[in-house]
């Protein structure tokens, strides 16, 4: 019976969609035993079992067999009419179990394609195949917010977004928040607010653990919805994050000449751009020296002494012997020998090759395999 049933876990229909109706072959209602009527004669208390109570039968015997079944996808009114079902039914006889296994056996094994029959449930089917401009319209005009647990989309958003937040909202709030969030998020957050608000949260969270699970869910549904009504950008990411990008690997020349530029007309814009640039330059202050193998690693063993030999500049030939120092020592005495035997290079091939070893170490960065310094931070 279990090994027939397994295929449906993960496959149960709306309770409001099973057959209610008559059973397979019986020609009339599915009798069912009640807690009262355990005593009596069967032929004489039988009752006829509705939709609800055919789906506590199925899910009862889904559980007993081990199965881990997805109610809690299920909207709060189905999971609360599938436990009054339950807690209802006592009894079952067995001529009644089997009726009601071959009859959702059989309506499951009608359904061709199923769909999810909500707004909700369409945008989450969809999410990544429309645009998130047109998902995000869809969504405001529906009034649902995305699928799937809010505490798990609010952890995964970027501490800048959930920076306003703990700064606009009470400090229960925040302390509710900084509580569901991991405890390296956590602590990233309290370093960017003010000191005196960073207390106040803090100490609200000693206060979290008598918040009821109701109160979290309902501040995480509703801080999800403020998130899906901000209003889609055009770019990925701000203008601070796009112009560093392009002059991260942009010729020198041009980008001295850009940040130059950019300190006469916006001198506070130049300032956020430099501190998002990651050049050859900045390896030594913002690579940490563990990071150091882990990049050498996935970088050609040429495209690497290249970029090493073309570092004769004084702020270069800080981050070469960064790299160099801060690796094996047989490693870094091959890489040596290598440079001398190649002599001079080229400007234009070493700032290629150097352009490769910073694309590879923001490669780790967007991976999360390494985490670069902040311009202002010192390495431990």
């Amino acid at each position: 019976m279990s090994t027939s049933l397994s295929p449906l876990v993960g496959g149960l229909p709306d309770l409001d969609d099973l057959p209610g109706g008559a059973s397979a072959g019986s020609g009339g209602g599915l009798p069912a035993m009640t807690g009262g009527d355990r005593a009596a004669p069967r032929a004489s208390r039988q009752t006829r079992l509705t939709r609800r109570e055919k789906a506590a039968i199925i899910v009862r015997l889904l559980v007993n067999g081990g199965a881990k079944l997805p109610l809690a996808e299920w909207s709060d009114r189905m999971q609360t009419d599938l436990t009054h079902a339950m807690g209802k039914l006592r009894m079952v006889d067995r001529d009644t179990l089997s009726e009601v296994i071959a009859e959702f056996e059989a309506e499951l094994d009608s359904v061709g394609l199923c769909f999810p029959g909500a707004m909700e449930g369409a945008l989450g089917l969809l999410d990544g195949h429309i645009s998130p401009l047109t998902a995000a319209r869809l969504r405001r005009e529906a009034g649902v917010a995305a699928k799937g647990d809010p505490w798990e989309r609010i952890s995964g958003l970027d501490a800048d977004k959930l920076l306003p937040v703990l700064e606009e909202e009470s400090v229960e709030v925040g302390a509710v928040v900084l509580a569901k969030l991991s405890t390296t998020k956590a602590a990233e957050l309290l370093g960017k607010l003010p000191g005196e608000k960073a207390r106040r949260i803090t100490h609200a969270m000693s206060r979290t653990g008598r918040v009821g699970p109701e109160t979290v869910a309902r501040i995480g549904i509703t801080l999800s919805a403020q998130f899906d009504a901000q209003p889609v950008t055009a770019f990925d990411g701000g203008p601070v994050e796009r112009v560093a990008a392009v002059l991260n690997f942009s010729p020198s020349g041009t980008r001295d000449d850009v940040l130059k530029g950019l300190e006469e007309d916006d001198a506070e814009f130049a300032e956020q751009v430099k501190k998002a640039i990651f050049t050859f330059l900045n390896i030594a202050d913002r690579l940490a020296a563990r990071d150091v193998p882990k990049i050498t690693r996935g970088i050609d063993q040429a495209v690497l002494v290249t970029a090493l030999a073309a570092a004769t500049s004084e702020e270069a030939a800080r981050s070469r012997d960064h790299i160099l120092n801060n690796m094996s020592k047989r490693m870094a005495d091959s890489l040596r020998e290598e440079m001398a035997e190649l002599g001079k290079v080229k400007d234009k091939e070493g700032e290629e090759a150097m352009t490769e070893v910073v694309a590879e170490i923001r490669r780790l960065e967007a991976d999360g395999e390494i985490i670069l310094l902040s311009p202002d931070d010192d390495e431990d």
